[in-house]
């Protein structure tokens, strides 16, 4: 019966159906596998995006420029460096478009239109206007109020002439 510690640790398992000589099967030091625990050292714990300059881009775009000749280069080239073939595309329509901002690491997200001045007006603006409207909700309520009161009061009020309401 397998063992408890063998099952968590992943090395519970039929021989046949793993793959390993049965002689080894339940040990993981002649088998050549290192035990489940513990987090490999190589795998970041968070991944970063990785940026590449505009230099890099064009020497690797250079590079790659000259490996037309021979099939296999282009392949050694993008393993060597790490790169995918996406990059090489976005890169050369960059070059040829002959946007050098297009070459330099783009900021993500969402594009700011209009100063940090005009944003901050605005909001001021905004914020005014609120506690003006929350003023004139009060006072249009007050006046309700005292027409009511005047009315069961008996008290006539002076009503402007040109018709406005008051």
């Amino acid at each position: 019966m397998e063992n408890r510690d063998e099952r968590e640790l992943g090395l519970a398992g039929s021989p046949e159906r793993s793959g390993g000589d049965p002689a080894t099967a339940g040990n993981s030091a002649a088998s050549g596998r290192q035990p489940a625990i513990g987090r490999d050292v190589e795998v970041p714990e968070k991944p970063t995006r990785r940026r590449f300059s505009a230099a890099y881009k064009l020497r690797i775009l250079e590079q790659a420029d000259a490996c037309r000749e021979n099939t296999g280069e282009l392949g050694a080239l993008l393993r060597r460096e790490g790169l995918y073939s996406s990059h090489l595309n976005n890169w050369r329509r960059q070059r040829r478009e002959g946007t050098l901002a297009g070459l330099l690491p783009q900021k993500r997200g969402r594009k700011v239109h209009g100063s940090d001045e005009q944003a901050q007006r605005l909001k001021e603006l905004e914020k005014e206007t609120k506690q003006l409207r929350r003023r004139l909700h009060k006072a249009e309520t007050i006046l309700e109020i005292q027409k009511k009161a005047s009315e069961l009061l008996g008290i006539p009020l002076n009503r402007p002439e040109n018709g406005e309401d008051g």
